[in-house]
């Protein structure tokens, strides 16, 4: 949080100097401080932050690259005349511990074209895919494995 604070004050100032530089890194600390005190943060919970974000890039990478992966499979069906859609929902479990990585896989489905996350009930998911093609490996996909490295 202390860094997105700095940041944004960079970025409001709209100049890099020293002195806006340095009051910026006073007020960037103050908010910080007030954030530990009054909305239940830490500097640990904000070094944890820090040692997951190369994990975070590097999902929402491969998320950007599933969700173009599955636009070329849906541009194909809808293109495609002598194949009919077989719309299929499917259950599955994920093993995700958390609320807030199980919230992340199932918008990750739903950002999917294709797909739609139904139901999420304590890592129950059931999702509506419009063909059975796209449901292939959904439990096993490389997105609810990358969730579950980023929970450990």
């Amino acid at each position: 949080m202390f860094l997105l604070y700095f940041v944004l004050w960079i970025i409001y100032f709209g100049s890099v100097t020293l002195e806006s530089v340095l009051f910026g890194l006073g007020i960037a600390a103050a908010v910080f401080a007030f954030t530990c005190a009054f909305l239940d943060h830490s500097i640990k919970k904000e070094l944890s932050i820090y040692r997951r974000l190369p994990g975070m890039v590097r999902y929402v990478y491969v998320l950007v690259c599933e969700i173009v992966k599955a636009n070329l499979a849906v541009i194909h069906m809808i293109l495609s005349e002598e194949e009919e859609l077989q719309p299929v929902l499917v259950s599955f479990h994920s093993d995700l511990q958390t609320p807030t990585g199980r919230a992340f896989l199932a918008n990750a489905i739903t950002l999917t074209p294709g797909t739609i996350t139904v139901s999420l009930e304590d890592g129950d998911y059931v999702v509506h895919c419009l063909d059975d093609e796209l449901a292939d490996g959904m439990e096993t996909s490389v997105c609810a494995e990358m969730l579950s490295e980023l929970e450990n």
